[in-house]
């Protein structure tokens, strides 16, 4: 198989040990095991016993294989999250557990997509999106968004680019790099221009909104071909136990059960566990996450309001930006000068195909951040 470089991911392999300061993450400010199990500690009875109640249960279980689509906890706090069409719930035996979002993504699309498939994918996005399925030989179309439209695509563009041999839809919701959000009514009128079709709709919902919850819901919630992949790395702030999940319907997740017994088998024992738990919690997970979102946000309103070679598109709930930024060079080779004399890693937007700006990992620690943006008005007034 001959398929691209990821090219975010490329940038971050070779460049993200070297940085001083990184704010090209989109994870909310990773937490440590200590701290991830310190917030079940007001529950458990005080400080250190959510850590002791964790791991006297983890110490009584063996480490084979464990439950190999993911423990029955797993997937009743997995289902927990959605509502379903009409209100009707999830199956938790429709819950898979998977490598990530990018493992999910990479089932879903390896057992959905054949040569000659004819896919819409919202664009620019993560990536693997549109990548994957061109490699595997579907024709792809983009749906594209628009910056003068607050990075929003158009319901009538998607209109004209579905047709009756239309297999799958690929969305980014929240959307990576711009943080910008589908609502509700919008994901309404993609199910009603899809569903006439019989089109699957894969909704990359990585990034979960931190406020106006009500406006937000997932595509499991209004379509019943859709599917929902996510994971606990961006929202929940833990990347390092690689957890994620498919939420979709019964037939695709037997098809599913198949491809991720070639590529997973299982997550393991610990990282279920710990799953578990952050799921278990997860209104204290979202609770520090929305500070940190919502303080970091108004610190970057202040700092783009001063500087005169940046603007964005706030992002809404979510920990993932995109600046516009004036430059007088190409984005990469302005964002490979400030690594190298301010020690500040960004991703550059041309790995987005977004050139002439950069995405922005906001939620980093706040002392971070403005160091951060220090450094770089500092780099953009060089440029004057």
């Amino acid at each position: 198989m001959n398929i691209k470089p990821i090219e975010v991911e490329e940038w971050l392999n070779e460049l993200e040990t070297s940085a001083t300061l990184d704010i090209a993450q989109s994870t909310i400010a990773s937490l440590t095991t200590d701290e991830i199990l310190a917030l079940a500690d007001d529950e458990q009875g005080g400080p250190g016993m959510g850590a002791r109640a964790f791991y006297d249960e983890l110490g009584s279980k063996k480490q084979n294989y464990g439950w190999i689509e993911g423990s029955p906890d797993f997937k009743q706090e997995v289902a927990a999250l959605y509502q379903g069409v009409d209100g009707r719930g999830i199956d938790p035996h429709n819950v898979l557990q998977m490598n990530g979002a990018t493992g999910a993504n990479l089932a879903v699309l390896y057992t959905l997509v054949n040569p000659g498939d004819h896919v819409v994918v919202e664009y620019p996005t993560y990536q693997p999106l549109y990548e994957i399925p061109r490699t595997l030989g579907a024709k792809v179309d983009l749906w594209r968004i628009h910056e003068e439209d607050g990075w929003q695509p158009r319901i009538e563009e998607l209109e004209r680019l579905v047709t009756p041999d239309t297999k799958l839809i690929c969305i980014n919701n929240a959307s990576n790099p711009t943080g910008t959000v589908l609502s509700r009514e919008q994901l309404e009128a993609i199910a009603q221009i899809v569903r006439s079709v019989g089109a699957y709709v894969l909704s990359d919902e990585v990034y979960l909104p931190l406020e106006d919850r009500d406006s937000y819901c997932s595509i499991v919630d209004v379509y019943e071909r859709g599917i929902a992949t996510n994971s606990l790395s961006k929202t929940y702030s833990v990347p390092g136990i690689r957890i994620g999940w498919t939420v979709c319907d019964a037939e695709l997740a037997d098809r599913l059960r198949t491809c991720r017994d070639y590529s997973l088998i299982c997550a393991g024992v610990f990282n279920d566990a710990m799953a578990v738990h952050v799921l278990r919690h997860r209104d204290q997970f979202l609770a520090r996450n929305r500070d940190i979102m919502l303080r970091n946000r108004a610190i970057v309103q202040e700092w783009n309001a001063g500087e005169p070679r940046a603007s964005w598109v706030p992002p809404r709930g979510v920990s993932t930006s995109f600046i516009r930024l004036d430059l007088s060079m190409d984005d990469e080779t302005f964002c490979r000068k400030l690594l190298a004399s301010r020690g500040v890693l960004l991703v550059p937007g041309s790995r987005f195909e977004l050139p002439c700006g950069a995405r922005l990992g906001y939620c980093a620690q706040e002392e971070a951040l403005r160091c951060c943006l220090d450094e770089l008005s500092c780099a953009l007034r060089e440029l004057d």
